[in-house]
């Protein structure tokens, strides 16, 4: 959405040291940005909140700031002298017996941080969505096609509340890059490293793995990209990124089945793989029952709904873009893997 006369003014900058925010900076991805950003000699200042768990930035020089997403006249403050703005932040359930604070904290805190970063004259603005928010591949004589950024976005998919919220966010997104606001937008995929604290689902994955919790599986299949990899796509956004534009962050040898995917696991770890498949009508029923438990317990069902219905789809992708025109790297897979086991196991997170 930028004429050329934007792209040279781009290449003119000067990119060796930015002061930068951060939002969702005690995550997996943020905070491996975080490192990414302080690595590479950039100021960088987070948002916290007071019931924050920031195990995650340990040994990291960054400057903290309390706040909260709700508070936009308090981010533009904290904004205030900022170039580039990272809006990682995100509330990520696939089950919740309310999704009210889900909406809230994806769709308005979206609006509120890159309205600020915007009122704050930010250089740049890089919005974190999800590869959720690009159409499922299709399949073309016989040959499932990965999707890329210009796959429509189905309505089937805005049956999942996550996905409906951070499509919404990423639309309030495309609505401030048109404008005039200097928003890009980045769609990671399913990011695998270091430093998954919490961890996440596709860290929970390498996790029951590791602890032999994992005895049976589903045909599905993801776009496995290095943490790493995002992180270092989050900054070339910045540096590079056109106004207005969404860049898949992803790996071009990164779209396995998840039977591929737990025989890289078996061979770097030892542990044998399990081979009893689940079929889908299977999974999605246990999860209909599970999810009806939860409705009375208030506890997360094993595996909700959404997860089940979106375990039907394979979700693969097409990073090409982001390669081409942000130089995106591409960590070979096996290696991000390999890097996760690691420092699960470096940190405690595996059972003797």
């Amino acid at each position: 959405m930028e004429g050329p006369g934007a792209l040279a003014q781009n290449a003119a900058q000067d990119f060796r040291v930015m002061k930068c925010f951060v939002t969702g900076a005690s995550g997996f991805i943020g905070s491996n940005l975080v490192r990414e950003l302080a690595a590479r000699g950039h100021e960088v200042k987070v948002l916290v909140r007071p019931e924050s768990d920031l195990r995650a930035l340990a040994g990291v020089e960054c400057e903290r700031v309390p706040g909260d997403l709700a508070d936009r006249e308090g981010l533009e403050r904290k904004m205030a002298g900022c170039q580039w703005c990272f809006h990682v932040a995100a509330s990520y359930h696939l089950w919740l017996p309310d999704y009210q604070p889900m909406y809230a904290a994806n769709v308005q805190g979206a609006r509120n941080v890159l309205d600020a970063a915007r009122r704050a004259s930010c250089l740049r603005i890089v919005h974190t969505s999800t590869v959720g928010c690009i159409g499922l591949p299709k399949t073309v004589n016989g040959r499932l096609v990965p999707s890329d950024e210009t796959r429509p976005f189905s309505e089937d998919q805005l049956a999942i509340p996550y996905k409906a919220s951070k499509w919404q966010a990423e639309r309030i997104a495309v609505e401030l890059a048109r404008a005039g606001a200097p928003v890009v937008i980045v769609n990671p995929s399913a990011p695998i490293g270091p430093g998954d604290v919490k961890p996440t689902p596709t860290g929970q994955l390498v996790l029951d793995f590791l602890n032999r919790k994992l005895p049976a599986y589903v045909d599905t299949g993801l776009n496995w990209v290095h943490v790493r990899d995002v992180a270092a796509g989050h900054i070339l956004a910045a540096e590079k990124g056109r106004i207005g534009e969404r860049y898949i962050l992803g790996n071009a040898e990164g779209n396995w089945t998840m039977k591929e995917t737990l025989q890289v696991l078996e061979d770097l770890t030892g542990v044998p793989a399990p081979k009893l498949k689940i079929p889908h009508w299977v999974a999605k029923a246990a999860a209909q029952v599970d999810e009806g438990l939860s409705f009375f317990t208030k506890r997360p069902p094993r595996v909700p709904k959404a997860g089940a219905e979106m375990a039907g789809h394979k979700m693969w992708f097409n990073p090409a873009k982001a390669v081409r025109e942000l130089g995106l790297p591409q960590t070979p897979p096996r290696q991000a893997f390999a890097d996760a086991i690691a420092w699960f196991r470096a940190n405690g997170y595996v059972k003797k």
